[in-house]
């Protein structure tokens, strides 16, 4: 049986309190709820706030899935402020000289962000939170089952996957985290976790566990064998990945490129803003070199980006620096040579 056939507010299997369970464990948060995915966890979260004079501050970089939940309430007529990308000041301005004193304030960012390949200032904006009686959101999905705790020079990634605020060393009933297991873990299934009251809340308002399935049973049995995997072998496996990533990031460093993030599977490259990013993605792909081309659609305004995951081999990742070094040098004495005609 793929499915119980049932909404997720009618029917709820056993296994899936066991895996939430697990997951509230992994986080550290008191409590966990499973669903299909984090649109459907966006889509009802700003329900769940027993006052009406709540307002939402939105990190400027945070992912769109959490953002076309923030446009569902805004729709619903909750004010909205946006502050700069992983800045706790620009946050704190917005408090006071936003407009909107009196109101509640539910702020949210992603917990880990690929693009600029930095973790949030979680500790300065749960402080703000706390001061102002309001929540922090996370969206975790790109910390979940890469960063964990006691990170260290050797393993900068931490231990045990369980995300950002295991890796930060922090807690707080303040803390919702709406995450996917998908990056990770591998597995298209979503959990809600924060304090009990928050997950009790969201139960009884949630409209999409009453109008859609809870995730399918299938995809429950496989989050409860990665979580098992995790347990045994996730340690050995991230430590494997840091050290490719490690080789990936000396092989660049010897012919002077830089990328974003130190320890971050994502690996986006610094310094190719007066080359053709498109000529480079296009000719690393026709040497079967997967990497992935994004920003703007003007040809010097995009980044290059690459995925490395513990089941890339060294000598794929020399093959693919070796390659990418040849292409940007290339086109460096293209670019120079067309600068100075």
């Amino acid at each position: 049986m793929i499915s119980t056939g049932a909404p997720a507010a009618l029917r709820i299997p056993a296994l899936n309190r066991t895996v939430a369970a697990k997951l509230a464990l992994l986080f550290g948060c008191e409590s966990a709820i499973l669903a299909s995915s984090t649109l459907h966890l966006f889509w009802d979260l700003f329900t769940i706030f027993k006052e009406k004079h709540i307002a939402i501050y939105l990190d400027a970089g945070t992912y769109p899935i959490a953002r076309w939940g923030v446009e569902r309430a805004a729709a619903k007529g909750v004010p909205i402020r946006l502050f700069l990308h992983y800045d706790p000041n620009s946050l704190a301005k917005k408090l006071i000289y936003g407009g909107l004193q009196g109101f509640r304030p539910i702020i949210i960012a992603d917990g880990f962000c690929p693009g600029c390949g930095r973790p949030a200032p979680v500790g300065d904006y749960l402080k703000i939170a706390r001061r102002n009686g309001g929540h922090l959101v996370l969206d975790d999905t790109q910390a979940l089952g890469i960063l964990g705790s006691a990170p260290d020079a050797d393993v900068p990634c931490g231990r045990g996957g369980g995300g950002i605020l295991r890796w930060s060393g922090i807690s707080g009933p303040e803390i919702i985290l709406a995450s996917s297991m998908a990056k990770g873990f591998g597995v298209p299934i979503a959990v809600l976790s924060g304090s009990y009251d928050i997950i009790r809340r969201y139960r009884q308002k949630s409209e999409t566990r009453i109008y859609c399935s809870p995730p399918s049973i299938a995809f429950t049995h496989a989050a409860e064998h990665a979580l098992e995997m995790n347990s045994k072998n996730g340690d050995v496996i991230r430590y494997r990945l840091s050290k490719l990533i490690k080789r990936f990031r000396k092989n660049l460093k010897e012919a002077k490129l830089t990328t974003t993030s130190l320890f971050f599977p994502i690996q986006t490259l610094k310094c190719i803003q007066d080359l053709n990013a498109m000529t480079i993605y296009d000719e690393l792909f026709q040497r079967d070199i997967h990497s992935v081309l994004h920003g703007s659609t003007a040809a010097h305004g995009r980044r290059l980006s690459f995925l490395i995951n513990a089941f890339h081999q060294p000598w794929q990742i020399d093959q693919a620096t070796d390659a990418l070094i040849n292409i940007i040098q290339r086109e460096t004495i293209k670019y120079r040579i067309g600068a100075t005609l």
